[in-house]
């Protein structure tokens, strides 16, 4: 049986890495194919720079986190800040799932602070169905089936807050992770901080960047008890209540039933049924 394939389609560079990075290296690690892909450049994300220098600057550094997890990452040329669910974008993603032929595609949820997370969802969501319709798109050839479909976790509470469906303990994935993170330096150590008020705090030195990334990490771990609940699932109560670190992803109805042989295929090293 061919071993898994995992799509990961976020809005900017980063956002499959933040969201969804220590769970791409288990499944990398796993044997599974693993993809992330930017629907837009990144040309807008930072206070200093901006344009092609910056798309250029961006593309690097998704390639060098894509390196350091064992994954490919594809960076689309739609603009940053710009982007709207367009029929011709609409067309460009079908390609790109058909071409990967995915199990699992993730993505943000519809609902979001910023309009190019919220057009990438909806991208996703309409090309859900459409990646096994023949008569479109019929330059890339139909999905034979449906991919299932998750949604990254965020905090937005409207109109209803995030449920996790699945847990992911990526402790082992950790220190991995913080380096894949640390390949986003445009964005972990400049833009964010930035933005957050906080430039000044960036350490100068690589184990100070790696534990200032490390506590981004951990505060970017949602809590309580729905989360609680989807990790004893998962892992059972004792194992559960020593995680420390973890992503998490809700079920987007728009793919394909993630079933309890669905779950075991595509979470086979930690899903305890």
């Amino acid at each position: 049986m061919p071993a898994p394939r995992i799509l990961a389609i976020g809005a900017h560079p980063d956002d499959c890495d933040m969201r969804a990075g220590g769970t791409a290296i288990l499944w990398a690690r796993a044997g599974f194919a693993a993809q992330f892909v930017s629907v837009t450049n990144g040309e807008a994300g930072h206070h200093e720079m901006f344009g092609p220098a910056l798309a250029a600057r961006r593309k690097a550094e998704a390639q060098a986190a894509a390196r350091a997890a064992g994954i490919e990452y594809v960076v689309l040329d739609n603009r940053d800040g710009l982007l709207l669910p367009s029929l011709e974008a609409r067309l460009e993603l079908i390609g790109v799932i058909r071409r990967f032929r995915p199990d699992l595609i993730l993505t943000h949820r519809p609902n979001d602070y910023h309009p190019d997370h919220r057009y990438t969802s909806q991208l996703v969501q309409d090309c859900c169905y459409m990646v096994i319709v023949p008569g479109v798109c019929p330059e890339a050839p139909r999905l034979k089936r449906n991919p299932a479909a998750m949604y990254f976790y965020d905090a937005f509470q409207k109109p209803a807050p995030f449920r996790p469906d699945i847990a992911v303990d990526i402790g082992p994935a950790l220190e991995r992770k913080v380096e894949m993170l640390c390949c986003h330096a445009s964005q972990v150590f400049e833009w964010l901080p930035w933005l957050e008020g906080r430039l000044d705090q960036v350490p100068p030195d690589e184990a100070g960047r790696k534990r200032f990334v490390q506590e981004r990490i951990r505060k970017r771990v949602p809590q309580g008890e729905a989360l609680r609940a989807a990790l004893e699932r998962c892992y059972g109560p004792l194992r559960a209540a020593a995680i420390e670190f973890a992503e998490c992803f809700e079920v987007c109805e728009y793919g394909a039933p993630l079933d309890e042989a669905a779950r075991a295929c595509l979470f086979p090293w930690f899903f305890a049924p």
